[in-house]
């Protein structure tokens, strides 16, 4: 079974999120929530989609620990596990950056680590504060970093922990719940099962969630002042 998984395999697939849970199920859903969350190594693991399509696949997640035959118990049980990956990844992202965070300033980019997201969690931090912590869970990217820039600047561990969990339960709670009854109320009501079109919805949620970070990097340069004099 491995040997036919790995033959199969094609680094494309680490952008969709169905992938993991067919090959993984809820465990490796978690642990990529963990890494995605506060290891700067997981920067491009698909956060926000891999939670909402976890949403659709609650159930089958769900009976792979305990099916408790209720929607939205195995939804709750799912969204649990989820905010607990997801405090300890931000937690674990928080205390690094308390301890070796400074030195990354002095790291060169390498396939696993881009000096640019680290400069736009810092000045995503310095412009929101504490409300960063809450707001990073929602920009992909930002929120691999947000926690490593929190223990950075020395963010007081209670501040920060109560960011975290609140931030964490805001983020997972939203695409979890959002992913399992939009299916239902568009087969319901529409007829269509959106299980059969995740590919046009990971994109979706991909434009919807990199959008700000986008519009920044190609409108958010300040303008020149008119009679500012050119360098030679």
């Amino acid at each position: 079974m491995f040997d036919l998984i790995f033959l199969e395999f094609s680094w494309t697939q680490l952008l969709q999120p169905q992938w993991y849970i067919d090959n993984g199920g809820l465990w490796l859903m978690l642990l990529i929530i963990f890494a995605e969350t506060g290891l700067f190594i997981g920067f491009f693991f698909p956060g926000d989609s891999l939670l909402f399509v976890a949403g659709i696949f609650s159930n089958k997640l769900a009976a792979s620990l305990y099916d408790t035959q209720n929607d939205f118990l195995n939804l709750l049980l799912i969204a649990v596990l989820c905010i607990i990956a997801g405090v300890l990844g931000n937690t674990v992202g928080y205390l690094f950056g308390r301890k070796v965070g400074p030195a990354m300033y002095s790291w060169k980019d390498r396939f696993l680590f881009k000096q640019k997201y680290l400069h736009q969690a810092h000045e995503f931090y310095d412009k929101h504060g504490g409300g960063a912590i809450i707001f990073a869970r929602f920009l992909p990217f930002i929120r691999t970093f947000a926690p490593i820039v929190a223990g950075i600047v020395g963010m007081e561990k209670k501040k920060f922990s109560f960011f975290n969990i609140i931030g964490c339960i805001a983020w997972v709670t939203s695409m979890l719940f959002l992913g399992h009854y939009l299916n239902s109320f568009v087969k319901k009501q529409f007829g269509i099962d959106l299980e059969k079109h995740l590919e046009i919805i990971v994109i979706a949620i991909v434009l919807v969630t990199t959008a700000p970070i986008l519009f920044k990097l190609f409108f958010g340069k300040k303008k020149r002042p008119e009679n500012a004099t050119p360098k030679n």
